[in-house]
């Protein structure tokens, strides 16, 4: 008796590509991005603006609103059969997808717009072309490395891990990376790295280990981008610094994927990873591990006061009776860790 053919994989047809964030900051995000971290500004309107990392005309889209967070993942598909799929996947399950309007297509600079729930409240988006932007790049940085396996990552904290991870898995194919072991302030952490390309991690998710807390007010932690040269982020690191914006972490290099990096504060209050040169995925060696810390040297806090901190376990306690969106239907238990 023959067996129905599984389901194809999407896997390594999924490239992260752009954000969108809500934001009432404007004048502070446009030094912040451009002035600071080098990226290309387009100024679309009074309550829209963009920024770009390459070619394509949109990487990051500002609305305005109270937010001051990310709201949602932008998913460059290679092709229609692979949105199809996917497609296909979220409404089997019964989650309502809601295709994009021309006007919304536009503003994100991409072809055949549709959009579903996330894990967070974060809405998942996917398309299937980026176009490209009308004008020259005018950056401070020489260049960001996006191609083949997509834009950095995005980083999250969740009270409910196994089930993000999960989501990610249904819909996407990702996969592990690995596991990273943190304390931060007499807190455990637990990292799980997601990967849906060869990119070390599209997605990370965070942890506290034995608690049902989490320790950040945005739906994100930190989004992360990569520079084509060491001294891109060398210089940007100088710029933030000298801007006055505030830094979360120094420079160091992780355990994982080896990226060297700094974290600075976004004006919107979440962290922005500026890295250079992460190790890329061999599928066919590849093996998942746990790393014990984040960071082999560097990546000090800097700045942080006991106001921060007792901000931080004031966030945490009030999360306690938070409800945390994971779209269950998409993410059924969860996956048990390895």
């Amino acid at each position: 008796m023959a067996h129905p053919a599984a389901p194809p994989s999407v896997f390594g047809n999924v490239h992260l590509g752009y954000i969108v964030i809500e934001t009432e900051k404007f004048a502070d995000w446009r030094r912040f991005g451009a002035d600071a971290i080098g990226m290309h500004l387009d100024d679309l309107a009074a309550d829209t603006l963009r920024f770009r990392l390459d070619e394509n005309a949109c990487r990051f889209l500002l609305h305005r609103g109270p937010a001051e967070d990310v709201t949602a993942i932008g998913w460059h598909l290679d092709s229609h059969e692979t949105f199809d799929v996917i497609a296909a996947r979220v409404t089997s399950h019964g989650v309502p997808v809601i295709e994009g309007t021309e006007e919304e297509a536009a503003l994100r600079g991409v072809e055949r717009l549709l959009r579903f729930p996330g894990p967070k409240g974060l809405t998942q988006e996917i398309y299937t072309t980026a176009r490209l932007g009308p004008m020259p790049l005018q950056m401070q940085a020489s260049g960001f490395v996006t191609g083949s396996n997509g834009m950095g990552h995005v980083a999250i904290t969740s009270k409910k891990p196994s089930q993000i991870r999960s989501y990610y898995n249904t819909v996407f194919d990702a996969r592990l990376t690995d596991y990273i072991d943190e304390t931060m302030n007499g807190v455990k952490l637990k990292i799980r790295f997601l990967r849906v390309n060869e990119r070390h991690h599209s997605i990370a998710v965070a942890a506290v280990q034995n608690l049902p807390i989490d320790p950040v007010r945005t739906r994100v932690q930190h989004l992360n981008i990569q520079v084509a040269e060491l001294d891109d982020m060398t210089q940007s690191y100088q710029r933030v610094k000298e801007l006055g914006f505030d830094m979360a972490l120094g420079v160091g290099q992780h355990t994982n994927d080896r990226e060297l990096s700094y974290y600075a504060m976004t004006p919107s209050g979440f962290e922005w990873e500026v890295g250079w040169n992460p190790i890329v995925i061999d599928e066919s060696i590849w093996e998942p591990s746990t790393h014990q810390g984040i960071s082999i040297w560097g990546h000090t806090m800097v700045g942080q006061t006991i106001i921060d901190k007792l901000e931080q376990f004031k966030i945490s306690a009030q999360s306690l009776a938070r409800r945390e969106d994971t779209v269950p239907a998409l993410s059924g238990t969860g996956i048990p860790d390895d």
